[in-house]
C-alpha cells in the first residue's frame, strides 16, 4: 500500500491522523478507536479537510459532545444551509431530508410530539412477543443452511421485517416498497448513480403517498393509522418524509448494532458464556455494548449558525459539525477501562451517547433496545456454539468511505452450528424477508 494510502495507529503525526480521519483510510476505517484517542489527547475539536470540501469540525470528547448534542448554536435545520447540505448529501433529498432529522425547534418539537407516540415503552413492550416470533423464524430458516453471512440472513431482516408491521405494510406491498428503499439507500452517496437516485426517489415517494392514502381509507391498529387519526396530524409530505426516516434510521443502525455485538461476543468467548449463563444480564449488555461498538459512529448533518468556540477552538458560522460518538463512548475521562467491553458493567444507560443526547435523542431507542435484546437472547439460545467462519475476512468487513454516519460490518459470516455438517451460506434478500419466506 502506498505511504500516502496508509493510515496511522493513533502514534502518528497529528497531521497524518488528521488526513487519515477526513479522507476515511482503510485501516482507520477498520479501527478507528486508536486514532480517536489520539485526537483526544491532541486536537479534541479537529478541522477535518473531507471529500466534499466542507469546512468540518470533528468533536471527540465526551464532555464536549454531549453539550454539542443538545448545543442549539449547532443548527440541524437543512433549510438554514442548503448548499452545504447539497453538497454532503446530494441535490435530489429535499423532500424525504425535510423531516424531524433535519429540524429545529419549534418545527421538531411538534414532529416529536406526534411521532414519539409510536415508540412508548408500554406500546413497545407489547411488540416483544411478535419481535420474538419473527426472530424465532428468521433464525430457524438460518439453521437450515448452517453457515450463513448473519448480516444479511438475520441482522437486516429483523429490523426491516418489524418496521414493516409497525407501520402497517401490508405483505403484498412490502416487496417492492422495500426495493425502492434499498434502491434509494443504495444509490444515495454515488456520484455516478444521480439519474438513477433522482428517478428511485421519486418512485419511492409516490408510492408511500399511495400508501398513505391506502391506510387512510382502510384504516388498522397500525403506527400509521394512528399518524392519520392524531388529533394534530401530519401534513401528507411531512408523512412520507416521516415514514422515510424512521425506515432508514430505523433499521440500518439497529442491522449494525446486531452485526457489532455478535462479533464482540464471539471475540471475548467470556463475555458471551457470562450472557449465556444468566440471559437477565443481556439488557445491560446492549447498553455495554452500545457504547463499546455502537453502529451510530459520527452524527448526523450540523451545522454552525454563528460562530462557536469549544476549547480555544474556534468553530466559524456555516461550518459543518460532527461529534464522534464512537470516540466520546471510550472516553477515560468518562468510562473506566473504556476499550474493555464488559457486560456486567453498570449504570450505562443514560450516560454513553449511543442514542445521542438532547432534544434529538433517538426516538425509536426503546424499539432498538428491544430488537437488540431479542436478537442477543436468540441467537445465544438458539446457537450457544456458534463461531466466526473466518476470523481474519472479518477482520476486514467493516464499512469504508469517509467519516461515515455508521460503523458496522459489510458481512459477518458465521458457523452456527459447529458440530453439523456444514451448509450452504445462507442469504436474504429484502423480497423474502418481506414476503415471509
Amino acid at each position: 500500500m502506498a505511504q500516502q494510502d496508509a493510515a496511522p495507529d493513533g502514534g502518528g503525526q497529528l497531521h497524518e491522523i488528521v488526513s487519515a480521519v477526513s479522507r476515511g483510510a482503510p485501516e482507520y476505517r477498520q479501527c478507528p478507536h486508536p486514532l480517536y484517542a489520539a485526537l483526544r489527547e491532541q486536537d479534541p475539536v479537529c478541522r477535518l479537510t473531507p471529500p466534499h470540501g466542507i469546512d468540518t469540525f470533528l468533536i471527540t470528547r465526551h464532555d464536549d459532545a454531549r453539550d454539542a448534542l443538545s448545543d442549539p448554536r449547532f443548527s440541524k435545520n437543512m433549510h438554514g444551509a442548503i448548499d452545504t447540505y447539497h453538497a454532503v448529501y446530494g441535490s435530489f433529498f429535499d423532500a424525504l431530508d425535510d423531516n424531524v432529522l433535519f429540524s429545529d425547534p419549534p418545527r421538531h418539537t411538534r414532529l416529536r410530539r406526534i411521532l414519539r407516540s409510536a415508540f412508548t415503552p408500554r406500546r413497545v413492550e407489547q411488540m416483544r412477543p411478535r419481535i420474538t416470533e419473527i426472530a424465532e423464524t428468521i433464525l430457524g430458516e438460518c439453521r437450515k443452511a448452517g453457515t450463513v453471512d448473519l448480516m444479511a440472513a438475520f441482522a437486516f431482516p429483523l429490523p426491516i421485517a418489524v418496521l414493516c408491521e409497525l407501520m402497517g405494510i401490508p405483505q403484498e406491498d412490502r416487496p417492492e416498497i422495500l426495493e425502492q428503499f434499498s434502491v434509494v439507500t443504495r444509490s444515495r452517496f454515488d456520484p455516478g448513480r444521480k439519474a438513477e437516485l433522482k428517478a428511485a426517489e421519486e418512485r419511492l415517494q409516490h408510492r408511500l403517498e399511495r400508501l398513505i392514502a391506502d391506510t387512510r381509507a382502510h384504516p388498522s391498529d397500525s403506527f400509521l393509522s394512528d399518524l392519520i387519526r392524531a388529533e394534530e396530524p401530519l401534513e401528507d409530505p411531512e408523512l412520507v418524509a416521516s415514514l422515510w426516516v424512521l425506515f432508514f434510521a430505523g433499521h440500518k443502525t439497529t442491522a449494525y448494532q446486531i452485526g457489532n455485538s455478535v462479533l464482540n461476543l464471539l471475540l471475548r468467548p467470556d463475555q458471551a458464556a457470562k450472557l449465556r449463563e444468566d440471559p437477565a444480564l443481556i439488557p445491560g449488555a446492549v447498553e455495554e455494548m452500545l457504547r463499546f461498538e455502537g453502529s451510530v459512529e459520527t452524527s448526523t448533518f450540523r451545522y454552525a449558525a454563528q460562530d462557536a468556540e469549544i476549547r480555544g477552538t474556534l468553530i466559524p458560522r456555516g461550518s459543518l459539525v460532527q461529534i464522534a460518538i464512537t470516540s466520546a463512548n471510550r472516553d477515560p475521562e468518562r468510562f473506566d477501562l473504556p476499550d474493555e467491553l464488559d457486560v456486567t458493567r453498570e449504570g450505562l444507560q443514560g450516560t454513553h451517547l449511543g442514542f445521542g443526547h438532547g432534544t434529538h435523542y433517538c426516538l425509536g431507542a426503546p424499539l432498538a433496545r428491544l430488537e437488540l435484546e431479542i436478537a442477543l437472547a436468540s441467537l445465544l439460545r438458539e446457537f450457544p456454539d456458534m463461531e466466526l467462519a473466518d476470523a481474519a475476512e472479518t477482520g476486514r468487513a467493516w464499512l469504508k468511505g469517509p467519516m461515515p454516519a455508521f460503523r458496522g460490518l459489510e458481512h459477518l459470516r458465521l458457523v452456527l452450528e459447529p458440530r453439523r455438517p456444514d451448509g450452504d451460506p445462507g442469504e436474504a434478500s429484502l423480497a423474502s424477508v418481506a414476503s415471509g419466506k
